[in-house]
């Protein structure tokens, strides 16, 4: 192992010479030299070699990029040739830093980022409906036991946590409320502001919340991990539509039993303000179940059963979508996890804006 250096007119020639294994020397002091602006590796003489060559091309080419001074090898073997184009394709070294980009450019590159981003989902959305009409025409390349599946997940194994959230919820909202009302003499009607409250559209956004976080994150999760073990690439080779396969059941699972969850946290907010009416403000229970129901309307129920839907719907879409176009690393998936839950709960909200507006031009 031996290293000549001929320096000339601005370009420094390395001669590599003997067997490189096991062991390397460092670089040159020569290719310190200010003057250097070229790196000319020759391994003309070179003998055996191993890894350990591979490191010392690494570590030039690293010392010279930051002085932004070509390296260039010669002779070399094929081995070496392929992997320095391989490391040729490197960051940036840490003493380049990259030039700040200016606001406008910023702006712009923002809203081209956007705009992209709004066509994929928009997308996105076509490709789940066409796979619906697929589905309901029965061509939809899916199985029965990924039904099942999709349903146990979102339906029975969500029931507890709904039922507990919804129940706390419901005895908060009649303690704050009749701890105001009783100020008046008037605490026999919060169990009309629980009532109309849960039905309308609390019972909805907390159910939405709860499932967002649970099986919206879910289908980021497990999608996302399928894109990172290449079984999405398995699905497309075999001619396997993915919409299909993945994601129509868990969109339809979730429009389908939202509603019905929906209905569960309903009755058990009103059971938690129940508990409290006529534990804490002594008022007695068939009065207050009297109120409640008179409160009950057809408009509010079927308000808070709409939302329910679309909630179910904004949650399987999301998940579903930051899953498929997830990147193929475990950071790609916990992001794609943590945008899917951020933004279900964004579009629930904006949702719910744009239909109490839309209820409230009807009447309803």
């Amino acid at each position: 192992m031996q290293i000549k250096t001929d320096f000339q007119r601005g370009q420094l020639t390395i001669h590599l010479m003997g067997d490189w294994t096991r062991q390397y020397p460092g670089v040159p002091d020569a290719a310190r030299d200010p003057r250097v602006r070229a790196v000319v590796v020759s391994g003309r003489g070179l003998g055996r070699w191993d890894a350990s060559l591979l490191v010392f091309i690494r570590t030039l080419m690293r010392d010279m990029d930051r002085r932004r001074v070509t390296v260039t090898l010669q002779d070399m073997p094929d081995g070496v040739m392929t992997m320095a184009r391989l490391m040729g394709h490197r960051a940036p070294a840490a003493g380049n830093q990259a030039v700040p980009m200016p606001l406008l450019d910023q702006i712009g590159d923002w809203g081209c980022r956007v705009w992209a981003a709004a066509g994929r989902g928009v997308a996105f959305v076509g490709r789940v409906g066409a796979s619906l009409w697929r589905g309901l025409r029965g061509h939809a390349q899916t199985r029965p036991v990924d039904w099942w599946f999709a349903f146990d997940a979102v339906g029975p194994r969500a029931i507890l946590i709904v039922s507990l959230i919804s129940f706390l919820i419901g005895l908060i909202l009649a303690f704050v409320g009749a701890a105001q009302l009783e100020l008046f003499g008037a605490q026999i009607y919060v169990a009309s502001l629980v009532a109309i409250a849960s039905i309308r559209i609390m019972g909805a956004m907390m159910t939405g919340i709860i499932m967002a976080g649970r099986t919206g994150a879910a289908y980021a999760a497990s999608i996302g991990t399928m894109q990172v073990n290449e079984e999405l690439d398995a699905l497309r080779v075999m001619g396997i539509s993915r919409i299909d396969f993945l994601v129509l059941p868990r969109v339809v699972a979730m429009a389908v039993t939202m509603p019905i969850l929906t209905l569960l946290a309903d009755a058990m907010a009103i059971a938690g303000g129940l508990l409290v009416g006529t534990l804490m403000f002594r008022i007695p229970a068939g009065e207050y179940m009297a109120y409640t129901w008179d409160a009950l309307g057809a408009g509010n129920f079927w308000v808070g059963i709409f939302h329910g839907f679309v909630y179910g719907l904004i949650i399987a879409l999301c998940g579903c979508y930051y899953g498929i176009y997830c990147g193929r690393n475990a950071d790609s998936v916990g992001r794609a996890t943590t945008r899917a839950v951020v933004t279900s709960i964004v579009w629930m909200v904006v949702a719910t804006g744009a239909l109490t507006f839309l209820f409230q031009v009807m009447g309803i």
